[in-house]
């Protein structure tokens, strides 16, 4: 008898034989035993899981002749069960739908579906990568499948159920089948190289458990490769090179490169790599799993369940994740995911692998952004403290002569290079942390680095200084000659003060009025009438709350009893209820006539 491959020889036979399925096998047996099968079912998930297998067993096991009535689990040696697993069974037939996907082959399946079944209990039709039909198939299929004979049972197995029209999947029990967990694929090849009488390692089935991807097929598939290479004792590095992966070692080895920013020793091991025969494809993915497994060592610890590696394995994620943070590796396996992506569909694969790969390294050169605002906090800090013991400092880093010790921040080098301007923010700054007065020796000796005070004396805040009409003219004089004349109307009969370096008008209006009025080109206007007069430069802001003020004699005549009049106007103050207007200007016109 010819050679029988492991997937095929160690078939499982039973419901309770199939591994990783047990949510399904469970609710089979059940509805057997209960008697509530149904009439059609829908077997989903990925390849080389148990779909057409499951698909056999429930078959055996509503026409196994043991007994007079379907059994939860067939005894796999009466005619029927024998014929079932030969795959020469009458009642039982297989379609394979990638090539009898057309309208005329379903109907010959739904012309001899009307026949009762040549010997056994049901019909059975197991239709294999069902996603095939088409849709004229399906639709032709949809009477037959809603209402069939009662010894009739379609399976359809498939590996994309979201293909199967939603009229279809509606008719039928949908079963999810599941990736097989790398520890029951483990321990099943561990089960059959014992009964083949092979010695393994444990660190080559858990490769082989690896290469598998959740699937006990490419799994045992694999296994009878490895067997058929292997002179002696299967071990690891005969599995490694059977399945092309990167020898033992070499992802840590780059990432240890990518964590000391050494961009030739990446791209010498890459260049090692490749020149051996290995594809870029595969080492971009394996360098993936890498990173994902360092990933969850950090995070969950290398002894978490959520690792399905081996132990030698775990130890050396657990080792690169000792050199990098929770946000780097997340960063090297984004960079990583996207080089996979791209490679794919990419002529010069090597090249997109080291692009890949030097993004990685150059990444660890970048500064978190914690960093960035704690090193410009406490520069900001330190500058408003004590002023003339840091701008020396700071104009000394500035110098491109001067020796850098370290990575220098960008918000730090912008706050060096602006330490030389901004002499009115620092006041500010100085003003909001109540910076002391220093005179004298004190002052000198603090430059000096030479004395400190023990507690600092405190100043009053700096109290708002009334202007006098000599400035407000002047202001509102130059806005009125170059047309603000609605802006002018606003200030002038606001609380004009002086805070610091700082013009601060309080006018009536709101805040949408004074957006609309002070311009960009109306504000430096006015900044600049203001700094002429005081002869320094001020700041000019502009805030909605104040009070009308008078400030002439012609205005007091037309804004004194002409605005009380006018807020008792009953029209006015109804506008003013229902659209929240607001008085801006008052003429009399009985002093114009």
């Amino acid at each position: 008898m010819s050679y029988q491959v492991l997937a095929r020889k160690y078939r499982p036979q039973k419901f309770s034989e199939v591994i990783g399925q047990e949510h399904v096998t469970r609710t089979l047996k059940n509805a057997i035993e209960q008697g509530r099968t149904a009439h059609g079912y829908i077997f989903s998930g990925h390849r080389g899981i148990g779909k057409t297998t499951v698909a056999r067993i429930l078959a055996m096991a509503l026409n196994c002749r043991s007994s007079d009535k379907p059994v939860s689990e067939p005894c796999g040696v009466c005619e029927s069960c024998t014929e079932i697993r030969a795959g020469n069974s009458v009642d039982v037939i297989e379609i394979d739908a990638a090539t009898n996907r057309g309208i005329d082959e379903i109907r010959e399946l739904r012309e001899a579906a009307r026949y009762r079944p040549a010997r056994d209990r049901f019909k059975i039709y197991i239709l294999d990568e069902a996603h095939q039909i088409t849709d004229a198939a399906f639709n032709a299929l949809l009477k037959t499948l809603e209402e069939p004979p009662g010894h009739v049972v379609f399976m359809l197995a498939t590996t994309q159920p979201e293909d199967i029209p939603q009229t279809i999947r509606s008719r039928c029990q949908h079963f999810s089948f599941r990736a097989v967990r790398f520890e029951e694929i483990v321990g099943q090849l561990k089960d059959l190289t014992a009964l083949e009488k092979i010695e393994a390692d444990e660190d080559a089935l858990a490769l082989l458990a690896e290469a598998g991807d959740g699937s006990m097929r490419d799994a045992l598939s694999i296994l009878d490769q490895a067997i058929a290479s292997a002179s002696g004792r299967l071990t690891a590095e005969q599995v490694r090179n059977l399945v092309g992966s990167a020898p033992s070692g070499v992802l840590e080895d780059v990432m240890r490169a990518v964590a000391q920013g050494s961009s030739e020793e990446v791209l010498r091991l890459v260049d090692r790599l490749l020149n051996e025969g290995h594809s870029p494809i595969h080492f971009a993915r394996q360098m993936v799993r890498f990173l994902r497994n360092a990933t969850v060592a950090k995070i969950a610890g290398a002894d978490s369940s959520l690792l399905q590696i081996s132990g030698d394995e775990r130890q050396r994620v657990a080792r690169v994740a000792e050199l990098f943070g929770e946000e780097d590796l997340a960063r090297h396996l984004q960079i990583m995911l996207r080089t996979h992506g791209e490679i794919g569909y990419r002529t010069e694969q090597r090249f997109h692998l080291e692009l890949g790969l030097l993004k990685m390294a150059h990444a660890q050169r970048l500064l978190p952004i914690e960093q960035l605002l704690s090193e410009a906090g406490a520069a900001s800090t330190a500058r408003a403290a004590s002023k003339p013991a840091i701008v020396p400092e700071l104009r000394k880093a500035e110098s491109p002569s001067a020796p850098r010790p370290g990575l220098v921040s960008p918000f730090a080098a912008d706050s060096a290079r602006k330490s030389k301007t901004e002499l009115s923010s620092d006041t500010s700054a100085a003003a909001s942390v109540r910076t002391p007065r220093i005179a004298g020796a004190t002052a000198a000796a603090v430059i000096m680095g030479s004395a400190a005070p023990a507690r600092a004396p405190e100043v009053e805040p700096a109290r708002p200084i009334q202007l006098d009409t000599g400035l407000r003219e002047n202001v509102l004089r130059a806005l009125s000659d170059a047309g603000h004349h609605m802006l002018v109307s606003i200030l002038e009969t606001g609380e004009w003060n002086l805070e610091g370096n700082e013009v601060v008008i309080k006018v009536a209006s709101s805040a949408t009025v004074i957006d609309m009025s002070l311009g960009a080109d109306a504000k430096r206007l006015a900044i600049a009438a203001a700094s002429g007069i005081l002869g320094r430069p001020v700041k000019l802001r502009v805030l909605p709350g104040g009070t009308p003020q008078i400030t002439g004699p012609t205005r007091t005549a037309a804004n004194g009893s002409g605005r009380s009049r006018a807020e008792q106007d009953p029209i006015v103050r109804r506008m003013r209820e229902k659209f929240g207007a607001e008085i801006r200007t008052i003429i009399d016109y009985r002093e114009k006539r």
